[in-house]
């Protein structure tokens, strides 16, 4: 029988995204603290108003927008482990430095740091996946880090008010923000590339590059934008990020509202509702990325796994054309469909984050994940603003119900969209050669 220490040296995989997934949700804990703030602490004692809110918002979409090609390029060009390391120092010195803001300007200003620097998780924690597992386990693990960014939704509504009701708001933005400078201390400890770790098995080794024994990660630095923007498969990624991510963003942000509009809850009535709507999205994920692996273990190529997931996804979205019909019945049955919808999206998340894995070299992952990122940000920015404008169109006809219907069509069908279009531009498995 293996020793114990044997055994572990054959999953020290798993160590290495344990570490990601507590990155993530440390990332979306810290973004998620300001929204919690708003309406008891920060709105009353510096007179903001919806508009001013809005700005500082629009300050962190942007900045992440453009944040997330910068931060891609800077990874691929240092490595993973100084790279994510910048990005999350820089993310919770911005964090803690909310603390210090006295002006909407000054908020405004420690959002715009945050989300630039935030933007370096997702293609940092892909490169990870794509260094560490083999390609039959990639989506799986995609997919529990990336249920990170739930749990961080969770714990951030238990925590933020009672740490700010108890010390005060600026330290709120302090602890959850110190958080991420601890987190620092274990990723320099165990993270390495396997090629050059010294606590990792040969056996393990040879398992995670099983299936990509040419690409070991070695080298670095050597890409370049034009070059990944002349490949389909770039722009097959950044369309996909592109139809979707807005969805996700637009339930995130309105589904509070719909709630309150559509079912007159309460801020008391809408705790649990939304955590149900969390807790399915972190089952999602981890769900949607054993879903390709489990296709890919019994026989199926990998490219034909990824799309056969993907479109068993987009399918589990389409009870949205259906939600506020059946709203009227129970509220709960429209919370459960919406529930279900961003369990679709995450799932669909670790899918489609993975394919780029499959289709580049490891030294070109996180760039190209930078890409489709800020085309995804760019989407989720014109989704948010069209949004707004038809919400308060049918507000001012008293029929603001028909806007959420519209918009809720369109996260229906979006997915859809995706898999048809990445159907026609990537039809087979093509690995780039750079």
């Amino acid at each position: 029988m293996e020793n114990t220490a044997t055994a572990t040296k054959k999953k020290y995989r798993w160590t290495i995204l344990s570490l990601v997934f507590f990155a993530t949700t440390i990332n979306y804990l810290d973004r998620q603290v300001i929204s919690l703030l708003k309406d008891d602490y920060l709105e009353p004692l510096f007179g903001w108003n919806e508009s001013d809110y809005a700005n500082i918002v629009v300050a962190f979409q942007v900045t992440y927008a453009l944040g997330l090609v910068g931060a891609g390029f800077i990874i691929d060009r240092i490595g993973t482990k100084l790279g994510y390391a910048l990005s999350l120092i820089i993310w919770s010195l911005s964090a803690i430095g909310h603390a210090f803001a006295r002006t909407t300007f000054g908020f405004g200003v420690a959002r715009g740091f945050l989300g630039f620097s935030e933007a370096g998780n997702f293609p940092a924690a892909i490169k990870t996946v794509a260094e560490w597992f083999p390609k039959k386990e990639r989506a799986l693990a995609t997919g529990i880090f990336n249920s990170g960014s739930n749990v961080g939704a969770i714990i951030a509504p238990l925590t933020v008010p009672l740490i700010a009701f108890s010390l005060g708001w600026e330290w709120a933005f302090i602890i959850t923000g110190a958080i991420g400078l601890i987190w620092l201390i274990f990723w320099f400890i165990h993270y390495e590339i396997p090629a050059r770790h010294k606590k990792l098995s040969k056996e393990e080794f040879d398992y995670i590059h099983s299936d990509d024994e040419k690409d070991l990660g070695l080298s670095e630095g050597k890409i370049k934008w034009i070059d990944l923007l002349k490949h389909k498969q770039t722009w097959s990624f950044a369309l996909l990020k592109f139809f979707t991510d807005p969805v996700w963003w637009f339930l995130l942000f309105w589904l509070p509202s719909f709630l309150n509009k559509e079912y007159s809850m309460t801020k008391l009535d809408l705790a649990l509702p939304i955590a149900v709507v969390y807790t399915m999205a972190m089952f999602g994920s981890i769900a949607g990325g054993w879903l390709s692996g489990h296709f890919i273990k019994k026989g199926m190529p990998i490219y034909k796994a990824r799309k056969r997931a993907l479109l068993l996804i987009a399918l589990l979205a389409l009870p949205m054309l259906g939600a506020q019909e059946l709203g009227k019945i129970n509220y709960w049955l429209a919370i459960i469909i919406i529930g279900l919808a961003t369990a679709a999206h995450q799932a669909w998340s670790a899918n489609t984050y993975t394919t780029v894995s499959d289709m580049f070299p490891k030294k070109a992952v996180a760039s190209v994940v930078g890409i489709g990122g800020m085309v995804g940000a760019v989407g989720g920015i014109i989704v948010a603003k069209s949004a707004g404008l038809l919400l308060d169109h049918y507000k001012e006809l008293g029929k603001i119900e028909t806007g959420y219907y519209i918009m809720f069509t369109f996260c229906a069908l979006a997915y859809l969209l995706s898999w048809l279009l990445f159907s026609l531009m990537v039809p087979r498995m093509q690995k780039v050669e750079i």
